[in-house]
Order: structure tokens, then sequence, then C-alpha cells
């Protein structure tokens, strides 16, 4: 038997695609840099006693990981517009939403972290629970997800518009 994992799409604006591409370059353009400081720090002498060696193999490390979480990203990435001005959930799209018992509404991104992660609007994947029980709702729909404790919680879709990123 064969498993088949399936790599989510995430929707991207150019704005969003052409910034995380350039922050990628810039990761990689600076792997020399990393690797001059981890051997000029490998030459102060003992490797047990080096912090300054194993600090510039963590940034190292960092930075690799964040190498390959971008290019997973934007090899997977949908770029185009905002979704057209529909009234219906989907990813780029802004929510605001009551959940029951409140009178007070929230206000989020359904789409990928790296999209909304220059502004002050909280992001929602629309792999989560709350986003898969939005995707597809018009606005004044009322929809249930699970929560992490077990129980359900009710939410209304008040208002839906397009990310202006």
């Amino acid at each position: 038997m064969v498993t088949v994992t399936e790599t989510p799409v995430t929707w991207l604006t150019q704005d969003a695609h052409d910034r995380l591409k350039q922050e990628l370059d810039e990761h990689i353009a600076n792997r020399p840099v990393i690797a001059a400081e981890i051997n000029a720090r490998r030459e102060e002498g003992d490797l047990k006693e080096n912090g300054g060696y194993h600090a510039a193999r963590e940034e190292q490390g960092q930075l690799e990981a964040r190498i390959r979480q971008l290019q997973e990203l934007l090899r997977s990435a949908k770029v185009g517009e905002a979704p057209s001005d529909s009234g219906v959930a989907q990813p780029g799209m802004v929510l605001t939403v009551r959940y029951e018992g409140d009178d007070e509404t929230e206000t989020f991104l359904l789409g990928a972290r790296e999209e909304g992660s220059h502004g002050k609007l909280e992001t929602y994947s629309p792999n989560s629970p709350l986003g898969k029980a939005l995707l597809g709702a018009k606005e004044g729909e009322t929809r249930e997800y699970e929560l992490p404790s077990g129980g359900k919680m009710a939410v209304t879709l008040v208002n839906v518009k397009p990310y202006q990123g």
C-alpha cells in the first residue's frame, strides 16, 4: 500500500510572492558569508568551548531551514490577484465573523501566514478547523467547527472582502 501526501497549495498575491522570492534570494546569497564565519571561528581553536563557532553553526541551521521552507512554499504557491468580491469565503479573503454567544466580531485573513505577515491582520489557514468550516460560506451563513476540547462552536460569517495586501 502506497500513501501519497498532497502538498497544500498556498495562495499568494504577486506582491507577496515577489517579497518571499527576494527573501529566498537574499538567504541563498548569504550562505557563503555564514560558511566563512564558521571557518573563521573554527580557526580559533578548541571547538568544545568556542561559543562563536556554535552560534555560527546555529545560524547556518536556521538559515537552511528557512531556505527549505521558502523553496517549498514558493514551489507549491498559487500566484495571482486577490479573489473577486463574490461574498463567498475562500483563501485570500478577509472574513469578519461573530461567534455564537458573543456580540463582538473578529476580522482575519483566510490564507497563508506569509501573505498577511506584514500587516496587523491575524491570519488563519484554510486548513484550520475554523478555516475549513468557513470555506465556501456566504455572508450571513452560520457554520459549526470542532474546538480542540472536542466541543462545537457556531460561527456566523458577517462580511467577506478580498484581501488588499
